[in-house]
């Protein structure tokens, strides 16, 4: 009778260096500037009484969305046999952590750019209010 046995398969060194430097190149990204950057973001919405829109719930769902993402990529990355292929993956990760990076300014940005068209018709308001108070 044979027995089943299991076979824990060597991988080279590579493939745990590229996971390893993928790893902490994501948690950089993360460190360094997404929480900066969001952080910055929101402080501009709290300080401008809402004029500067800050999409929590959108930034929320990207933000975990990327977050099982990259890990993910960075699961497939441990697993390859070979380091080049690890490295493929690894760099996704990156990517994905850049691309989870810039969603946040691009969403405050296109929110501003949706209230900008409506500042005119308030300062306008303000504009008829002021000079109708003031003597001509």
């Amino acid at each position: 009778m044979k027995t089943s046995s299991r076979v824990f398969v060597r991988r080279p060194r590579g493939v745990y260096i590229a996971t390893g430097v993928g790893a902490v190149v994501v948690v950089l990204i993360a460190v360094g500037l997404f929480l900066p950057l969001t952080g910055f973001l929101a402080a501009t919405t709290a300080s401008t009484a809402g004029l500067v829109p800050f999409p929590v719930l959108s930034v929320t769902g990207v933000t975990l969305l990327g977050i099982v993402l990259a890990a993910g990529a960075l699961l497939l990355a441990l697993t390859r046999r070979r380091p080049a292929a690890a490295g493929v993956w690894s760099v996704l990760a990156v990517l994905i952590a850049l691309a989870v990076t810039v969603f946040p300014l691009v969403a405050v940005a296109v929110g501003s750019a949706d209230r900008a068209a409506d500042i005119g018709p308030i300062i306008g308001d303000l504009w008829g209010r002021l000079s109708g108070l003031l003597p001509s």
